[in-house]
Protein backbone atom coordinates (compact mmCIF):
# COMPACT_ATOMS: atom_id res chain seq x y z
CA UNK A 1 0.00 0.00 0.00
CA UNK A 2 1.19 3.56 -0.79
CA UNK A 3 2.76 5.55 2.30
CA UNK A 4 1.67 9.12 0.54
CA UNK A 5 -1.69 9.85 -1.40
CA UNK A 6 -0.09 13.64 -2.01
CA UNK A 7 3.68 14.04 -3.50
CA UNK A 8 5.87 16.50 -1.87
CA UNK A 9 7.07 18.22 -5.17
CA UNK A 10 7.77 22.02 -5.22
CA UNK A 11 10.51 24.59 -6.05
CA UNK A 12 12.20 27.20 -3.54
CA UNK A 13 12.74 24.51 -0.89
CA UNK A 14 14.98 27.02 0.14
CA UNK A 15 15.96 30.43 0.96
CA UNK A 16 17.18 32.64 -1.96
CA UNK A 17 20.69 32.78 -0.70
CA UNK A 18 20.88 28.93 -0.20
CA UNK A 19 20.67 28.23 -3.63
CA UNK A 20 24.14 30.07 -4.53
CA UNK A 21 25.98 29.01 -1.47
CA UNK A 22 24.82 25.21 -2.51
CA UNK A 23 25.68 24.99 -5.53
CA UNK A 24 29.38 26.88 -5.36
CA UNK A 25 32.17 25.81 -6.97
CA UNK A 26 32.88 22.35 -5.11
CA UNK A 27 36.40 22.53 -5.71
CA UNK A 28 37.45 25.73 -5.60
CA UNK A 29 40.76 27.21 -7.41
CA UNK A 30 44.34 27.20 -5.71
CA UNK A 31 45.81 30.41 -4.87
CA UNK A 32 48.67 31.11 -6.32
CA UNK A 33 50.88 30.14 -2.76
CA UNK A 34 48.67 27.09 -2.63
CA UNK A 35 49.69 26.00 -6.41
CA UNK A 36 53.11 26.70 -5.96
CA UNK A 37 53.68 24.25 -2.61
CA UNK A 38 51.58 21.96 -4.32
CA UNK A 39 54.31 22.47 -7.62
CA UNK A 40 57.13 21.83 -5.49
CA UNK A 41 56.35 18.55 -4.57
CA UNK A 42 56.08 17.01 -7.61
CA UNK A 43 59.52 14.97 -8.31
CA UNK A 44 59.38 15.38 -12.36
CA UNK A 45 59.84 11.98 -13.21
CA UNK A 46 61.27 10.81 -16.09
CA UNK A 47 58.81 8.36 -18.13
CA UNK A 48 55.95 9.76 -15.52
CA UNK A 49 53.20 7.18 -15.05
CA UNK A 50 50.83 10.01 -14.97
CA UNK A 51 51.04 11.36 -18.30
CA UNK A 52 51.24 7.39 -19.10
CA UNK A 53 48.05 7.23 -17.26
CA UNK A 54 46.21 10.07 -19.05
CA UNK A 55 44.07 8.79 -21.99
CA UNK A 56 45.64 12.39 -23.77
CA UNK A 57 49.02 12.10 -22.68
CA UNK A 58 49.62 15.92 -21.40
CA UNK A 59 53.29 15.93 -19.87
CA UNK A 60 52.31 16.50 -16.18
CA UNK A 61 55.95 17.21 -14.73
CA UNK A 62 55.99 19.53 -17.57
CA UNK A 63 53.67 22.14 -16.61
CA UNK A 64 53.93 21.40 -13.00
CA UNK A 65 57.47 22.57 -13.40
CA UNK A 66 56.27 25.72 -15.32
CA UNK A 67 54.00 26.34 -12.56
CA UNK A 68 56.80 26.12 -9.93
CA UNK A 69 58.53 28.67 -12.65
CA UNK A 70 55.61 30.81 -12.54
CA UNK A 71 54.88 30.51 -16.17
CA UNK A 72 51.82 29.87 -16.53
CA UNK A 73 51.23 31.04 -20.14
CA UNK A 74 54.01 27.90 -20.89
CA UNK A 75 52.15 25.85 -18.02
CA UNK A 76 48.78 26.16 -20.32
CA UNK A 77 50.68 25.29 -23.34
CA UNK A 78 51.90 21.98 -22.43
CA UNK A 79 48.25 21.17 -21.16
CA UNK A 80 46.68 22.18 -24.33
CA UNK A 81 48.96 21.05 -26.93
CA UNK A 82 48.18 17.23 -25.56
CA UNK A 83 44.42 17.81 -24.40
CA UNK A 84 42.42 21.36 -26.18
CA UNK A 85 39.59 20.80 -23.22
CA UNK A 86 42.27 20.68 -20.40
CA UNK A 87 40.27 23.14 -18.82
CA UNK A 88 37.37 21.37 -18.63
CA UNK A 89 39.06 18.46 -18.38
CA UNK A 90 40.68 19.54 -15.10
CA UNK A 91 37.38 19.78 -13.39
CA UNK A 92 35.61 16.81 -14.02
CA UNK A 93 38.17 13.93 -14.69
CA UNK A 94 38.31 11.37 -12.05
CA UNK A 95 42.63 12.31 -11.33
CA UNK A 96 42.05 9.72 -8.52
CA UNK A 97 41.68 7.16 -11.13
CA UNK A 98 44.23 7.67 -13.35
CA UNK A 99 47.16 10.53 -13.13
CA UNK A 100 46.67 11.13 -9.81
CA UNK A 101 46.20 7.10 -8.72
CA UNK A 102 49.76 5.98 -10.38
CA UNK A 103 52.01 9.56 -8.84
CA UNK A 104 54.83 8.05 -7.41
CA UNK A 105 54.28 10.56 -4.18
CA UNK A 106 51.40 7.84 -3.30
CA UNK A 107 54.56 5.46 -1.98
CA UNK A 108 56.72 8.25 -0.20
CA UNK A 109 53.65 9.92 1.71
CA UNK A 110 50.45 8.57 0.76
CA UNK A 111 49.38 11.82 -0.77
CA UNK A 112 49.67 12.26 -4.56
CA UNK A 113 50.55 15.35 -6.57
CA UNK A 114 47.30 17.53 -6.71
CA UNK A 115 47.35 17.27 -10.85
CA UNK A 116 43.91 18.14 -11.41
CA UNK A 117 43.45 21.36 -9.45
CA UNK A 118 47.35 22.35 -10.76
CA UNK A 119 46.01 21.71 -14.18
CA UNK A 120 43.09 23.64 -13.58
CA UNK A 121 45.19 26.65 -11.88
CA UNK A 122 47.47 26.95 -15.21
CA UNK A 123 44.58 26.99 -17.87
CA UNK A 124 42.48 29.15 -15.75
CA UNK A 125 45.25 31.83 -15.74
CA UNK A 126 44.87 31.65 -19.84
CA UNK A 127 41.41 31.89 -20.01
CA UNK A 128 41.73 35.06 -17.72
CA UNK A 129 44.55 36.60 -19.23
CA UNK A 130 44.21 39.28 -21.56
CA UNK A 131 45.96 37.05 -24.93
CA UNK A 132 44.08 33.53 -24.15
CA UNK A 133 44.94 32.26 -28.28
CA UNK A 134 48.22 30.70 -28.07
CA UNK A 135 47.98 28.59 -31.32
CA UNK A 136 47.17 29.89 -34.89
CA UNK A 137 45.72 27.83 -37.48
CA UNK A 138 48.20 26.98 -40.62
CA UNK A 139 47.59 27.27 -43.35
CA UNK A 140 44.46 26.78 -45.34
CA UNK A 141 44.81 23.01 -47.08
CA UNK A 142 41.16 23.95 -49.14
CA UNK A 143 39.43 20.45 -47.24
CA UNK A 144 36.07 20.58 -45.17
CA UNK A 145 35.55 18.21 -42.78
CA UNK A 146 32.14 17.89 -41.12
CA UNK A 147 31.51 17.01 -37.46
CA UNK A 148 28.83 15.17 -36.00
CA UNK A 149 28.32 16.39 -32.37
CA UNK A 150 29.71 19.35 -30.48
CA UNK A 151 30.41 17.61 -27.25
CA UNK A 152 33.79 16.78 -26.45
CA UNK A 153 34.83 14.63 -28.70
CA UNK A 154 33.49 16.96 -31.76
CA UNK A 155 35.32 19.88 -30.38
CA UNK A 156 38.58 18.21 -30.04
CA UNK A 157 38.41 17.19 -33.52
CA UNK A 158 37.35 20.32 -35.13
CA UNK A 159 39.87 22.19 -33.12
CA UNK A 160 42.53 19.94 -34.35
CA UNK A 161 41.55 19.94 -37.77
CA UNK A 162 41.38 23.84 -37.77
CA UNK A 163 44.84 23.90 -36.04
CA UNK A 164 46.04 21.79 -39.45
CA UNK A 165 44.25 24.34 -41.67
CA UNK A 166 41.18 22.34 -42.59
CA UNK A 167 37.74 24.18 -42.76
CA UNK A 168 35.27 22.45 -40.24
CA UNK A 169 31.56 23.03 -39.65
CA UNK A 170 30.08 21.58 -36.65
CA UNK A 171 26.16 20.01 -36.32
CA UNK A 172 24.53 19.63 -33.08
CA UNK A 173 21.48 18.75 -32.20
CA UNK A 174 20.94 20.76 -28.88
CA UNK A 175 20.43 24.49 -29.25
CA UNK A 176 23.83 25.34 -27.52
CA UNK A 177 26.98 23.55 -28.36
CA UNK A 178 29.55 21.63 -26.05
CA UNK A 179 27.25 18.44 -25.85
CA UNK A 180 27.79 16.57 -22.00
CA UNK A 181 29.69 19.64 -21.01
CA UNK A 182 26.70 21.97 -21.04
CA UNK A 183 24.34 19.44 -20.47
CA UNK A 184 25.38 16.16 -18.71
CA UNK A 185 27.82 17.49 -15.96
CA UNK A 186 26.52 18.60 -12.34
CA UNK A 187 26.71 22.43 -11.86
CA UNK A 188 28.67 22.44 -9.16
CA UNK A 189 31.49 20.90 -10.98
CA UNK A 190 31.36 23.56 -13.68
CA UNK A 191 30.41 26.93 -12.33
CA UNK A 192 30.63 30.69 -13.82
CA UNK A 193 29.40 29.42 -17.61
CA UNK A 194 32.70 27.61 -17.83
CA UNK A 195 31.47 25.12 -20.44
CA UNK A 196 30.56 27.90 -23.08
CA UNK A 197 34.07 30.11 -21.90
CA UNK A 198 35.84 27.06 -22.87
CA UNK A 199 34.11 26.95 -26.22
CA UNK A 200 34.32 30.55 -27.47
CA UNK A 201 38.35 29.66 -26.34
CA UNK A 202 38.04 26.74 -28.75
CA UNK A 203 35.86 28.28 -31.53
CA UNK A 204 38.48 31.53 -31.42
CA UNK A 205 41.35 29.67 -33.26
CA UNK A 206 39.35 30.64 -36.57
CA UNK A 207 37.82 27.63 -39.07
CA UNK A 208 35.13 26.03 -37.51
CA UNK A 209 31.59 27.08 -38.05
CA UNK A 210 28.28 26.22 -35.54
CA UNK A 211 25.31 24.94 -37.23
CA UNK A 212 23.29 23.87 -33.54
CA UNK A 213 19.49 22.41 -33.54
CA UNK A 214 20.47 20.10 -36.60
CA UNK A 215 19.34 16.78 -35.77
CA UNK A 216 20.38 13.01 -37.61
CA UNK A 217 17.38 11.93 -38.67
CA UNK A 218 17.40 10.16 -42.20
CA UNK A 219 20.37 7.99 -43.57
CA UNK A 220 19.53 10.48 -46.96
CA UNK A 221 21.25 13.11 -44.57
CA UNK A 222 24.12 11.36 -43.69
CA UNK A 223 24.57 10.12 -47.44
CA UNK A 224 24.65 13.86 -48.25
CA UNK A 225 27.02 14.96 -45.58
CA UNK A 226 29.34 12.47 -46.70
CA UNK A 227 28.81 13.58 -50.39
CA UNK A 228 29.49 17.03 -49.56
CA UNK A 229 32.47 16.99 -47.35
CA UNK A 230 35.89 15.64 -47.62
CA UNK A 231 35.68 13.63 -44.50
CA UNK A 232 33.26 13.05 -41.65
CA UNK A 233 33.44 12.73 -37.94
CA UNK A 234 31.18 11.15 -35.59
CA UNK A 235 30.90 12.67 -31.97
CA UNK A 236 26.87 12.27 -31.12
CA UNK A 237 27.13 10.88 -27.93
CA UNK A 238 24.48 8.11 -26.35
CA UNK A 239 21.23 9.80 -26.67
CA UNK A 240 19.04 7.61 -25.75
CA UNK A 241 18.34 5.98 -21.87
CA UNK A 242 18.09 2.40 -20.86
CA UNK A 243 14.99 1.56 -18.86
CA UNK A 244 14.27 0.20 -16.03
CA UNK A 245 11.71 -2.03 -17.44
CA UNK A 246 9.51 -2.66 -14.72
CA UNK A 247 5.70 -1.65 -13.98
CA UNK A 248 4.98 2.01 -13.04
CA UNK A 249 8.66 3.49 -14.89
CA UNK A 250 6.06 6.19 -17.08
CA UNK A 251 4.29 6.77 -13.85
CA UNK A 252 4.25 11.44 -12.84
CA UNK A 253 7.34 11.54 -10.97
CA UNK A 254 10.18 9.22 -13.00
CA UNK A 255 12.34 10.20 -15.21
CA UNK A 256 15.89 10.31 -16.70
CA UNK A 257 18.11 11.30 -14.27
CA UNK A 258 20.20 12.62 -17.90
CA UNK A 259 17.38 14.96 -18.60
CA UNK A 260 16.77 16.14 -14.62
CA UNK A 261 20.94 17.43 -14.66
CA UNK A 262 20.09 19.15 -17.96
CA UNK A 263 17.22 21.10 -16.93
CA UNK A 264 19.53 22.00 -14.01
CA UNK A 265 22.16 23.18 -16.17
CA UNK A 266 20.03 25.27 -18.36
CA UNK A 267 17.69 26.86 -15.45
CA UNK A 268 18.73 30.34 -14.40
CA UNK A 269 17.16 30.45 -11.27
CA UNK A 270 17.25 27.44 -9.06
CA UNK A 271 14.56 28.51 -7.02
CA UNK A 272 12.04 27.57 -9.70
CA UNK A 273 13.37 23.78 -9.96
CA UNK A 274 10.84 21.60 -8.24
CA UNK A 275 12.44 18.57 -6.52
CA UNK A 276 10.88 16.09 -4.28
CA UNK A 277 11.20 16.00 -0.53
CA UNK A 278 11.86 12.05 -1.09
CA UNK A 279 13.86 11.01 -3.80
CA UNK A 280 15.15 7.94 -5.69
CA UNK A 281 18.25 7.74 -8.16
CA UNK A 282 18.64 4.45 -9.34
CA UNK A 283 21.88 3.16 -10.80
CA UNK A 284 25.68 3.29 -9.65
CA UNK A 285 27.07 5.41 -11.62
CA UNK A 286 28.71 9.43 -12.08
CA UNK A 287 25.19 10.54 -13.73
CA UNK A 288 23.65 8.70 -10.45
CA UNK A 289 25.65 10.59 -8.31
CA UNK A 290 25.34 13.92 -9.66
CA UNK A 291 21.47 13.43 -10.09
CA UNK A 292 21.27 12.57 -6.23
CA UNK A 293 23.47 15.03 -4.86
CA UNK A 294 22.13 17.91 -6.87
CA UNK A 295 18.59 16.58 -5.70
CA UNK A 296 19.56 17.26 -2.54
CA UNK A 297 21.23 20.60 -2.70
CA UNK A 298 18.34 21.77 -4.12
CA UNK A 299 16.60 20.69 -0.72
CA UNK A 300 15.31 17.22 -0.84
CA UNK A 301 14.60 15.65 2.75
CA UNK A 302 15.73 12.18 2.04
CA UNK A 303 18.22 10.93 -1.22
CA UNK A 304 18.31 7.32 -1.87
CA UNK A 305 20.62 5.77 -4.46
CA UNK A 306 20.18 2.75 -5.14
CA UNK A 307 22.29 -0.07 -6.81
CA UNK A 308 22.21 -3.60 -7.71
CA UNK A 309 25.23 -4.73 -7.07
CA UNK A 310 28.37 -3.67 -4.27
CA UNK A 311 30.21 -0.91 -3.98
CA UNK A 312 32.88 -2.12 -5.57
CA UNK A 313 30.88 -2.69 -9.05
CA UNK A 314 29.53 0.52 -9.13
CA UNK A 315 31.38 2.75 -12.06
CA UNK A 316 31.27 5.96 -10.01
CA UNK A 317 34.61 6.07 -8.03
CA UNK A 318 35.14 6.12 -4.57
CA UNK A 319 36.20 9.73 -4.60
CA UNK A 320 32.01 10.17 -5.95
CA UNK A 321 30.48 7.75 -3.61
CA UNK A 322 32.01 9.83 -0.41
CA UNK A 323 31.21 13.18 -2.24
CA UNK A 324 27.56 11.81 -2.23
CA UNK A 325 27.33 10.14 0.83
CA UNK A 326 29.09 13.52 2.47
CA UNK A 327 25.97 15.43 0.99
CA UNK A 328 23.74 13.85 2.49
CA UNK A 329 23.08 10.87 0.21
CA UNK A 330 22.05 7.62 1.59
CA UNK A 331 23.91 4.65 -1.12
CA UNK A 332 21.99 1.19 -0.74
CA UNK A 333 23.54 -1.83 -2.61
CA UNK A 334 22.38 -5.05 -3.46
CA UNK A 335 18.56 -4.08 -4.59
CA UNK A 336 16.96 -3.60 -7.97
CA UNK A 337 14.18 -2.40 -8.73
CA UNK A 338 10.82 -4.32 -8.88
CA UNK A 339 8.11 -1.94 -9.36
CA UNK A 340 7.58 1.66 -9.18
CA UNK A 341 4.18 1.97 -6.77
CA UNK A 342 1.37 4.20 -8.15
CA UNK A 343 -0.69 6.79 -6.00
CA UNK A 344 -3.40 9.14 -7.55
CA UNK A 345 -1.14 8.96 -10.81
CA UNK A 346 1.75 9.22 -9.42
CA UNK A 347 4.92 7.49 -8.05
CA UNK A 348 4.78 6.78 -4.16
CA UNK A 349 7.24 4.12 -3.52
CA UNK A 350 9.53 1.93 -5.32
CA UNK A 351 9.70 -1.74 -4.88
CA UNK A 352 13.42 -3.46 -4.72
CA UNK A 353 14.50 -7.19 -4.46
CA UNK A 354 17.52 -7.75 -2.43
CA UNK A 355 20.25 -9.52 -4.77
CA UNK A 356 23.03 -11.55 -4.04
CA UNK A 357 25.87 -13.59 -5.36
CA UNK A 358 24.11 -17.07 -5.99
CA UNK A 359 26.61 -19.69 -7.51
CA UNK A 360 28.38 -16.73 -8.60
CA UNK A 361 25.40 -15.06 -10.46
CA UNK A 362 23.56 -12.18 -9.63
CA UNK A 363 19.86 -13.43 -8.49
CA UNK A 364 16.92 -12.33 -5.95
CA UNK A 365 16.95 -13.68 -2.34
CA UNK A 366 13.27 -13.10 -2.14
CA UNK A 367 13.67 -10.24 0.27
CA UNK A 368 11.35 -7.23 -0.84
CA UNK A 369 12.55 -4.03 0.29
CA UNK A 370 10.12 -1.11 -0.27
CA UNK A 371 11.10 3.02 -0.39
CA UNK A 372 8.94 5.97 -0.20
CA UNK A 373 9.15 8.63 -2.88
CA UNK A 374 8.02 11.84 -4.39
CA UNK A 375 10.48 11.74 -7.46
CA UNK A 376 12.58 8.68 -9.10
CA UNK A 377 15.30 9.27 -11.56
CA UNK A 378 16.28 6.38 -13.84
CA UNK A 379 20.62 6.55 -14.35
CA UNK A 380 21.01 3.06 -15.12
CA UNK A 381 22.66 4.12 -18.37
CA UNK A 382 22.90 5.84 -21.87
CA UNK A 383 22.88 3.68 -25.12
CA UNK A 384 23.14 5.29 -29.07
CA UNK A 385 19.64 4.25 -29.89
CA UNK A 386 19.92 5.50 -33.59
CA UNK A 387 18.68 3.42 -36.57
CA UNK A 388 20.03 5.69 -38.83
CA UNK A 389 23.48 4.71 -38.43
CA UNK A 390 22.99 1.14 -39.00
CA UNK A 391 20.86 1.65 -42.17
CA UNK A 392 23.56 4.17 -43.26
CA UNK A 393 26.01 1.15 -43.42
CA UNK A 394 28.01 1.33 -40.86
CA UNK A 395 29.28 -1.36 -38.93
CA UNK A 396 28.22 -1.71 -35.24
CA UNK A 397 29.50 -3.46 -32.06
CA UNK A 398 26.54 -3.59 -29.90
CA UNK A 399 25.35 -0.79 -29.47
CA UNK A 400 28.26 1.47 -30.04
CA UNK A 401 30.34 2.23 -33.42
CA UNK A 402 33.01 -0.64 -34.38
CA UNK A 403 36.39 1.73 -35.39
CA UNK A 404 40.01 0.86 -35.41
CA UNK A 405 42.52 2.53 -33.77
CA UNK A 406 42.15 5.73 -34.57
CA UNK A 407 38.52 5.79 -35.17
CA UNK A 408 37.95 5.19 -38.39
CA UNK A 409 34.95 3.31 -39.19
CA UNK A 410 34.26 0.73 -41.87
CA UNK A 411 32.64 3.19 -44.50
CA UNK A 412 35.42 5.16 -46.29
CA UNK A 413 36.02 8.73 -44.95
CA UNK A 414 34.20 8.39 -42.10
CA UNK A 415 35.74 8.50 -38.54
CA UNK A 416 34.06 8.09 -34.93
CA UNK A 417 35.11 9.10 -31.20
CA UNK A 418 33.42 9.81 -27.84
CA UNK A 419 30.84 7.65 -25.69
CA UNK A 420 29.49 6.49 -29.51
CA UNK A 421 32.72 4.84 -30.10
CA UNK A 422 32.45 1.11 -29.31
CA UNK A 423 34.85 -0.01 -26.30
CA UNK A 424 35.53 3.44 -24.19
CA UNK A 425 35.33 4.28 -20.89
CA UNK A 426 32.77 6.95 -21.28
CA UNK A 427 35.06 9.85 -19.96
CA UNK A 428 35.29 12.99 -20.97
CA UNK A 429 39.06 12.51 -21.17
CA UNK A 430 38.93 9.84 -23.62
CA UNK A 431 36.58 11.77 -25.57
CA UNK A 432 39.02 14.58 -26.11
CA UNK A 433 41.74 12.10 -27.01
CA UNK A 434 39.37 10.39 -29.67
CA UNK A 435 38.73 13.58 -31.49
CA UNK A 436 42.51 14.27 -31.69
CA UNK A 437 43.03 10.86 -32.92
CA UNK A 438 40.53 10.82 -35.45
CA UNK A 439 41.53 14.33 -36.54
CA UNK A 440 45.05 13.56 -37.19
CA UNK A 441 44.31 10.24 -38.50
CA UNK A 442 41.75 12.74 -41.10
CA UNK A 443 45.03 14.44 -41.58
CA UNK A 444 47.44 12.00 -42.53
CA UNK A 445 44.88 10.17 -44.64
CA UNK A 446 45.31 13.13 -47.19
CA UNK A 447 49.19 13.49 -46.67
CA UNK A 448 49.15 10.12 -47.64
CA UNK A 449 46.55 10.00 -50.62
CA UNK A 450 49.23 12.89 -51.82
CA UNK A 451 52.34 11.27 -51.37
CA UNK A 452 50.78 8.23 -53.55
CA UNK A 453 49.63 10.57 -56.12
CA UNK A 454 52.93 12.14 -56.65
CA UNK A 455 54.68 9.29 -57.16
Amino acid sequence: MSTSDHPDLRANRLGADEYALRFADASPPLSEGQALLEAERCLYCFDAPCATACPTHIDVPSFIRRIAEDNLRGAATAILEANPLGGMCARVCPTENLCEQVCVRNTQSAQPIAIGRLQRYATDALMESAQPQIFRRAASSGKKIAVLGAGPAGLACAHTLARLGHEVVVFDARAKAGGLNEYGLASYKTTDNFAQTELQWLLGIGGIELRTSWKLETAAQLDALRADFDALFLGIGLAATHQLGVPGEDLNGVQDAVDFIATLRQTADLATLPVGRRVIVIGGGMTAVDAAVQSKLLGAEEVHMVYRRGPEQMSASKAEQEWAQTRGVTIHHWLSPLEVVESNGHASDVKFARQALIDGKLGATGEVQTLACDMVFKAIGQRLGNPVLAESGLQMLGDRIATDGVGQTNLQGVWAGGDCRAGGLELTVEAVAHGKQSALSIHESWIATSLRSSQ
